[in-house]
């Protein structure tokens, strides 16, 4: 009998304090993806490895890397294990309306064609609801041009989110959670996710993104 590569899921959490709410939230949605990973693998039941990646401990690597262009060992088994990985999560605390100059600087050491047709959620955690739309317009422009395939449902949890259940008009955070873990569960199965976004193919220019309106299509990945 030969052996089956298990699935792999990275979590990559950009939150600096400890405990941190943007662990909490990396570690919940890579549970919901291990859970429907789990429940609707159809034949050879592959087993699930999730690694969340704290990018805190790794700061001083990264801004060393950054001036001399030489990874230490952790931080490359970092990066092998976000670029190597079946799905991607990464979540970022809100800063200055933006993802964090952490999480950004981890990103800028990822080949810019590495994460090419890889499927990730993209969440991000803040004080208040106010800056949700970070989501759109800095981390999906930022995984279009990485050529990543972001799924349609990302998750942003503010402070009086966490143990909300929501109310008629809106969805719970954990509802939320685990919808994004489902959809990305079903892109690493191969199956089609209606509205995840394309990725971006070796002939789009370096700096070609495409609009969001424009990535709404269905998905299978091989």
């Amino acid at each position: 009998m030969f052996a089956t590569t298990p699935l792999r899921i990275v979590a990559v959490s950009a939150g600096l304090s400890q405990p941190s709410s943007t662990r909490l939230l990396a570690d919940r949605l890579a549970a919901a993806t291990r859970e429907r990973l789990t429940a609707e693998q159809d034949r050879d039941d592959r087993d699930v490895e999730v690694r969340v990646i704290e990018l805190r401990d790794l700061a001083v690597d990264i801004a060393n890397h950054l001036v001399s262009g030489f990874p230490s060992t952790g931080l490359r088994e970092a990066i092998d294990a976000v670029t190597e990985a079946d799905g991607l999560i990464a979540v970022t605390p809100v800063f200055t309306a933006s993802y964090s100059g952490l999480f950004k600087s981890f990103f800028d050491l990822i080949d810019h064609t590495a994460l090419t047709g890889k499927p990730v959620v993209i969440a991000a955690t803040g004080g208040t609801a106010r800056h949700s739309l970070v989501l759109e317009h800095a981390l999906r422009p930022l995984f279009a041009y990485l050529r990543a395939v972001t799924v349609p449902t990302s998750v942003y949890a503010a402070s009086e989110d966490w143990g909300s259940s929501g109310d008629e008009y809106t969805e719970g955070l954990p509802s939320r959670i685990r919808r994004a873990g489902g959809e990305l569960a079903s892109v690493v199965l191969g199956r089609t996710v209606s509205g995840a976004s394309r990725a971006l193919g070796l002939d789009d220019g370096e700096d070609a993104v495409v609009p969001f309106e424009q990535q709404l299509a269905d998905l299978r990945l091989d």
